[in-house]
């Protein structure tokens, strides 16, 4: 069999099976030889067993979406078939070790444990599969060699050698499968893939911190949204930036609020659990004026849920989150370039109108990967709005704005005094009823400041559509693929980076169309209700998914065909 332009591997097995160690291996190998490559994962909550998988797209030209199809799928425990039974069509080949799979269907026989045995040590398995997969895509083995080695370096000579091995004898059980004609693959190469980056989400975003000018962080670890935090300690020397593993989500949120008051520009990185820990926080955030931004990185709840899933649940929750009424901003980027840009931009806004700014990821979108040519870093400016004080200075001075200057403990001859309760200009606790009121007004007065800076959203597609399809997040690549496949140039795709407050030509974009279709991973269409709230307009269809999974490209072409057959 032979297979052309774009091949879709699917590698599942047991956590602790090494099925993650397939990816970070393989991924770089392939970009480096040329091949466009999107990878993601879905895994389960446990440290051993279960049933996790990788998807591995390679392809001649840019791909960065989820699809369920599997053109080669190689199964490292007899779980992996009846796992993924609803992905597996009657043109998938299965390359495995047949006496363990127990199955039907047919199945290239391959003993991986046998050859990794062979190679000193049974879990050299996955590292077998490296060289099976980089052998079927004609990757010279030097290159597979040196990559696995780096890789590795840590580790002792004996088990470096051992690895090299695995893949030696995984690519020459390759070249058996190419001799007998049981598969080829001929996928274009462009070698200027080769000098392209390597993102995934967490990457994106944390790169996007530190071109703001992040230079504090403090979070409580918390799936999916742990990357952020980790990737910044990674170059926190590099960078100066304090990393601060807090005890919990209240002290983390806390000191980020004390960094932004004493002039440090401070990210909280968490989930939907640990942010429903940091809500008064956020509501102390609101009242003293002070920046803030949070990325949260949503997961299926309630509570605990599906804690290593994908769902795009907490748009309401970061909306509504906090006592009291105050304003924010909230992002929500679909691919890397617009992760480092907004939640560069969340600090830029977040300083300029002293409010909380959120960066809403999923983890489907932190943990995908793919090639981009480059980020574009000439939208990246900066500004801070740090004053000197004078004596007398009144830290919440009500302005016509509702913008208050800001300055910081030390620097000038003014007390920058702030409070939880209600206060004066001063910052001193005040019970004088009129005095909340136009406190009140004042911090409200942002939002229309704020609305004057709201990012437009993407039109993707013919201006004279008959069909709109409105998507937000981590929908953005699946959608797009969708569309380009689907070709018909009276369907449209209006992708929102920035969700609140949306910007006002959202209404007209959805008057214009004949029919109009959102696309949300979530239960009750949160986007779509926030849509009608500020427009007045309900969208006509809703595609809606919350099972954990992210949307697949066929989903979503099955879904539009349905919807204009209508």
């Amino acid at each position: 069999m032979e297979i052309r332009d774009d091949i879709s591997i699917v590698l599942c097995g047991e956590a602790g099976q090494g099925i993650q160690t397939i990816e970070q291996i393989l991924a770089p190998i392939l970009k480096n030889s040329g091949y466009n490559i999107f990878a993601s994962k879905e895994y389960m909550s446990r440290v051993r067993g279960g049933s996790n998988s990788t998807l591995l797209r390679v392809s001649s030209q840019r791909v960065a979406a989820w699809v369920d199809t599997i053109d080669l799928l190689i199964p490292l425990d007899k779980a992996a078939i009846t796992h993924l039974a609803d992905r597996i069509s009657h043109e998938t080949i299965i390359i495995g070790e047949k006496v363990k799979l127990h199955t039907k269907k047919h199945v290239i026989d391959v003993p991986f444990a046998q050859v990794a045995e062979k190679a000193g040590n049974p879990l050299y398995s996955n590292v077998v599969a490296v060289g099976v997969i980089a052998g079927l895509l004609k990757i010279e083995l030097s290159v597979i060699q040196q990559e696995v080695k780096s890789y590795f370096s840590k580790k002792s000579e004996e088990v470096i050698a051992g690895n090299i091995d695995a893949a030696k004898k995984g690519y020459k059980t390759r070249l058996e499968l190419a001799a007998s004609g049981k598969l080829t693959i001929n996928i274009k190469k462009n070698y200027q893939v080769k000098h392209n980056l390597l993102l995934n989400g967490t990457e994106a975003v944390a790169l996007g911190a530190l071109a703001g000018g992040c230079n504090f962080v403090s979070s409580y670890p918390m799936t999916p949204g742990t990357g952020v935090l980790t990737m910044l300690a990674k170059y926190s020397k590099e960078f100066n930036v304090i990393v601060e593993q807090a005890e919990d989500e209240i002290a983390a949120i806390n000191m980020a609020l004390g960094a932004w008051y004493a002039g440090g520009r401070a990210l909280v990185t968490t989930s939907g659990g640990g942010f429903a820990l940091m809500v008064e926080g956020l509501s102390l955030a609101g009242m003293i004026e002070t920046p803030l931004v949070i990325h949260l990185a949503q997961r299926p709840g309630p509570a605990t849920g599906l804690p290593t899933r994908t769902e795009q649940a907490d748009l309401e929750f970061a909306l509504y989150s906090g006592h009291g009424e105050f304003p924010r901003i909230i992002f929500a980027p679909g691919n890397v370039q617009d992760a480092f840009l907004v939640t560069h931009r969340a600090f830029r806004l977040a300083d300029k109108y002293q409010v909380p700014v959120f960066i809403l990821t999923d983890q489907y979108f932190v943990d995908s990967y793919y090639n981009i040519s480059s980020l574009d870093f000439g939208k990246v400016k900066d500004k801070k709005h740090i004053i000197k004080t004078q004596a007398g200075y009144k830290r919440f001075k009500i302005t016509k704005s509702g913008i208050s200057p800001r300055g910081i403990p030390g620097y000038g001859e003014g007390v920058v005094c702030v409070d939880s309760d209600e206060h004066d200009e001063e910052g001193y606790i005040t019970e004088n009823l009129k005095l909340r009121t136009k406190m009140v007004e004042k911090r409200l007065r942002k939002l229309a400041a704020i609305k004057q800076r709201v990012m437009e959203p993407e039109l993707i597609g013919e201006e004279n559509y008959k069909t709109l399809v409105v998507g937000w997040g981590s929908t953005y690549h699946v959608i797009k693929e969708a569309l380009e496949q689907l070709d018909c140039k009276e369907i449209a795709f209006l992708y929102f980076k920035q969700v609140y407050p949306l910007h006002p030509m959202a209404g007209e974009y959805l008057k214009n169309a004949e029919k109009t279709v959102i696309v949300e991973n979530n239960a009750t269409s949160q986007f779509g209700k926030l849509i009608k709230l500020e427009t007045g307009i309900e969208i006509g269809k809703k595609i809606l998914q919350y099972n954990g999974l992210p949307f697949s490209v066929e989903k979503i072409v099955s879904e539009l065909r349905e919807c204009n057959a209508e």
